[in-house]
């Protein structure tokens, strides 16, 4: 799949971290590009710098009504969508046991179904033009699950699971999809949008309750590069074939390599258990 030469980008979730990063350089190269937050002001500025090459909307994802108009916008303005990438999301630490479940379901609305909807929405004029790249930014714990991420995890694995399911069906019309998962960034995950509910159960004080505690502590000095990672995704669009899954970060690479070794491992270990449990083939007669 190649895109356009003047390809028209619609980013959600600009107003801080890999969102703003990603619309600014892709407002660099020249190209038109949808920037939305939940409010417009907040990304105001790219329009201001970039002139009417930018469209900034306000939107939140977990409402139908503004993904339908920020959609039908970007085509009255530029005509057509051929890049989306679904960035908005946050994240929810707790323990299982100590989830809030308002809490659990308000990720799953911004990290799951505004990513459904959203996704839904576009679709039909890429069908229809048999060309565009969907991009999800995901998370490593879409592939790892972590102490007092179970929630967080879910919502990305259930990102990770709906590309796997689109990129069998739009392959053969032409559209890509990646999944981007990054590890520890400088971004705000960890600090102004992270939720938590504190655990206070003293038997989670060593898993859920310190990982909550080191994600506090990290925040600002996470190893990430929020603008290499933007630089990584363009280049990962404009590949031929755009990868399914990219992995950013150190830290995600090692984990997510360890991770799916050790899993894959663990499954041909079980082989005979899971063959048998086929109905026996039945035997041949040479009569």
């Amino acid at each position: 799949m190649a895109l356009v030469n003047d390809p028209v980008w619609f980013i959600t979730g600009c107003s801080t971290g890999f969102g703003r990063e990603l619309a600014r350089l892709v407002l660099e190269r020249g190209w038109r590009t949808v920037v939305t937050a939940r409010d417009s002001h907040r990304v105001a500025d790219l329009v201001e710098q970039y002139g009417d090459r930018a469209l900034a909307l306000s939107l939140d994802v977990v409402d139908q009504a503004q993904i339908d108009a920020a959609v039908a916008a970007a085509g009255e303005r530029f005509g057509r969508i051929d890049v989306l990438v679904n960035n908005a999301g946050y994240g929810y630490q707790s323990s299982i046991e100590e989830g809030e479940d308002h809490e659990i379901r308000a990720q799953f609305d911004a990290n799951v179904f505004g990513l459904f909807a959203l996704t839904r929405a576009v679709l039909p004029g890429m069908r229809e033009r048999r060309a565009g790249a969907i991009v999800n930014v995901t998370s490593v714990a879409g592939l790892v699950g972590f102490p007092s991420s179970g929630y967080y995890a879910a919502s990305k694995h259930a990102a990770e699971g709906f590309s796997d399911s689109l990129a069998a069906e739009v392959a053969p019309l032409g559209i890509a999809v990646t999944c981007v998962e990054p590890g520890p960034f400088r971004t705000d995950w960890a600090g102004r949008s992270l939720r938590q509910t504190p655990s206070t159960i003293a038997d989670y004080a060593g898993t859920a309750g310190a990982r909550m505690e080191s994600t506090k502590g990290v925040s600002g000095n996470q190893p990430g590069d929020p603008v290499r990672a933007a630089e990584a995704m363009i280049a990962a669009v404009e590949r031929d074939t755009p990868p399914r899954h990219l992995v950013l970060g150190k830290w995600g690479y090692d984990a997510v390599t360890e991770r799916l070794r050790a899993r894959v491992t663990e499954i041909e270990a079980q082989r005979d258990a899971a063959l048998g449990a086929d109905f026996p083939a039945e035997a041949t007669s040479d009569s």
